[in-house]
């Protein structure tokens, strides 16, 4: 395949007009048609080879089974206590948002437990083959990096460091890897250009970039822009996102795996998070490394051939997408009509439809991501992702979905529900309580007879909840090398603690983070598009305050109430006290020195997990320093 050519009087006349397509290396066309998929006609499945394990339906009769009986064991002390007096109707909602959220927290630790059982005997091949050193590929693979505003320079060594790995295997020739950039800022726009141009000098693959003038449909549209004009020259295709780096082993054995299952449309890997500075994205890490596999290998376990797609870090069957998982425009108007925004549960979903097998394996290292460096800008791509998720609901509805695939979409949705239906039953267990007198007989509330029942439940719950982090636990505690690696026995212990600790300090934060965004679509509000904050350190305080006021009112106003029931504190601590100190967590858990500090004390210490090479800075052609000349140019044309 032949780029265009490149030439430096080019680049600052191509940067003054936005969208000349000489800055586009790209190779010949090879056209591919992609219909948008319809919701109302679903069409006739082919029958493919089956890579679904025979015992699907009886691991996931053993999944439902486990998540309805905690559950149900769960709600025995409430229940009496209720039933005793008899339910008004304040209580018969406060039961039944318990339910709810109980029976959510029961399932996914039954699918804890499944992975860890699959972790533990080995079995996490048994479904999906992956061969150990496999050969060159025979086939052409397309590895994708969609960019919006991003850092040239870093996004560009994540993706060299890919290039460098498969050339150390010697198959580069059977890769090429595409930039494709829908960055719409003048200055990210000379700088993405500039670093490309020395990137494609020193890649081993053959490079190209393109850059839409419309990022209609975001990212979806991004990649799909793509199959539509490129897409018949490659067999697969690897999505990564900007902060995705994947080992060459572990692409090559994706290829492999594909190339051996024709019945497959999509493998899914579990991406671990890497470079981790903050406190805030260390306790991300630390989770992600503790018990992601655990959980990864229950999904795989009991979805079998009907797994489901994060968006990144997969591989794709190229002719598969185009022919099934074209996206559909939902009637109406957003935050629920439009465009799809979670594209990828989507896109699963219409591959299952069509007959097509989509996997999720947790069998393969070598899959990194980064995460959000600050609590703010976690809650702000949250909000983005709530807005995707509750799309859904309108999707559910679709003729011919698996009754798997919807329910990983109410799955999906209910990640974000979770959070307002947490925050309704605790408004609603507070109007209960406020009905009585004080009784400060229930500040020791485990000996008070009423209130002992709903400790017992919370604790119950707590189990449920902790337990796929001490699942991850056990199964690093077994293996001694992966002990080793985070800081021994007493470095998973301390770990583990500070990481739970942690987690339930933010827990309340990301509680009315979610529940305002839920709110704000349900308004009609829509979350937009914004550039993601990969690399920061610290967050100013009058930031924080702005993206905390919300949090802080609202644990004012338990504050306030529990001033009418003060033999309740004990019990609401938890939960008034992070919100009322959200802007200052924010603040501690921003800083790089809070993370460095934890780690030098041996708290959230997980394994260099980062396998493929160090992404050095890359040099450009030109320094990065020539853009700034570039973009006066352009704001005095």
């Amino acid at each position: 395949m032949n780029s265009l050519a490149f030439r430096g009087d080019d680049l600052i006349e191509g940067a003054i007009e936005l969208g000349s397509d000489r800055l586009s290396w790209l190779p010949e066309e090879a056209p591919l048609a992609m219909p948008r998929q319809s919701l109302d006609e679903a069409p006739a499945a082919a029958a493919r080879p089956s890579t679904s394990p025979h015992s699907v339906f009886w691991r996931r009769m053993a999944i439902f089974s486990g998540t309805f009986l905690l559950a149900g064991l769960t709600a025995i002390a409430p229940f009496v206590l209720y039933a005793r007096k008899g339910f008004d109707p304040l209580e018969m909602l406060a039961f039944g948002l318990f339910m709810v959220l109980i029976t959510a927290i029961a399932c996914w630790f039954c699918n804890a437990v499944a992975g860890l059982v699959v972790m533990l005997t080995n079995r996490e091949q048994s479904d999906l083959q992956f061969a150990p050193h496999p050969s060159a590929p025979s086939t052409r693979t397309a590895l994708l990096m969609p960019l919006y505003n991003e850092d040239p320079q870093s996004t560009l060594a994540r993706l060299a460091a890919i290039d460098q790995s498969l050339a150390r295997l010697g198959v580069s020739d059977a890769f090429d890897l595409f930039v494709l950039s829908d960055t719409n800022k003048i200055d990210c726009i000379c700088q993405e250009q500039i670093a490309f141009s020395g990137f494609k000098l020193r890649a081993h693959s053959e490079a190209y970039y393109r850059r839409r003038e419309n990022n209609e449909e975001q990212k979806s549209g991004n990649l799909a822009e793509w199959t539509r004009r490129f897409g018949g020259a490659y067999d697969f295709m690897i999505v990564l996102d900007a902060d995705s780096t994947m080992a060459g082993e572990t692409v090559l054995r994706l290829v492999d795996a594909m190339e051996r299952n024709p019945g497959i449309g999509l493998i899914q890997t579990a991406p671990t998070i890497i470079k981790s500075q903050t406190l805030f994205a260390r306790v991300s890490q630390f989770s992600v490394a503790l018990y992601g596999r655990v959980a990864a290998a229950g999904l795989a376990w009991w979805t079998g051939s009907e797994g489901s797609y994060w968006g990144h870090n997969a591989i794709v069957r190229v002719k598969a997408f185009a022919d099934c998982a074209g996206l559909p425009i939902l009637p109406g108007k957003k935050p629920f009509g439009g465009h799809v925004m979670s594209h990828d549960v989507i896109e699963a979903a219409l591959l299952r439809r069509a007959g097509w097998a989509v996997h999720v394996t947790a069998a393969l290292d070598g899959s990194c991501e980064e995460t959000p460096p600050t609590l703010t800008d976690f809650i702000r791509r949250e909000h983005r992702w709530c807005q995707g998720n509750l799309q859904h609901i309108g999707l559910l509805r679709a003729k011919g979905l698996s009754s798997m695939s919807r329910l990983q979409l109410l799955m999906g949705c209910m990640a974000y529900l979770a959070s307002p239906l947490w925050f309704a039953s605790l408004a609603v267990g507070m109007v209960i309580q406020l009905r009585y007198p004080v009784d400060w007989g229930s500040f020791f509330y485990f000996l008070h007879p009423q209130l002992s029942a709903f400790v017992l439940a919370s604790l119950l719950s707590g189990v449920l909840l902790i337990g796929p982090k001490i699942l991850g636990a056990v199964l690093v505690l077994s293996r001694p090398r992966e002990r080793r690696a985070f800081g021994g026995t007493g470095g998973v212990i301390r770990g583990m603690a500070a990481e739970i600790g942690l987690s339930a300090v933010l827990a309340p934060i990301l509680m009315v983070a979610n529940t305002r965004a839920v709110a704000q679509i349900l308004m009609g509000r829509d979350a937009g598009w914004h550039a993601q904050q990969r690399d920061t350190d610290g967050l100013a305080w009058s930031d924080a305050f702005r993206a905390m006021k919300w949090q802080m009112v609202t644990g004012v106003v338990f504050a306030v109430a529990l001033c009418f029931r003060p033999d309740l504190i004990s019990y609401f601590v938890p939960i008034v006290g992070p919100l009322l100190l959200a802007a200052p967590l924010a603040v501690w858990t921003s800083r790089r020195a809070s993370g460095e500090a934890f780690a030098r004390r041996g708290y959230l210490v997980t394994p260099a997990m980062d396998t493929t090479a160090n992404p050095a800075s890359l040099p450009a052609s030109r320094p990065i320093e020539m853009t700034r000349p570039m973009v006066m140019a352009m704001r005095s044309a």
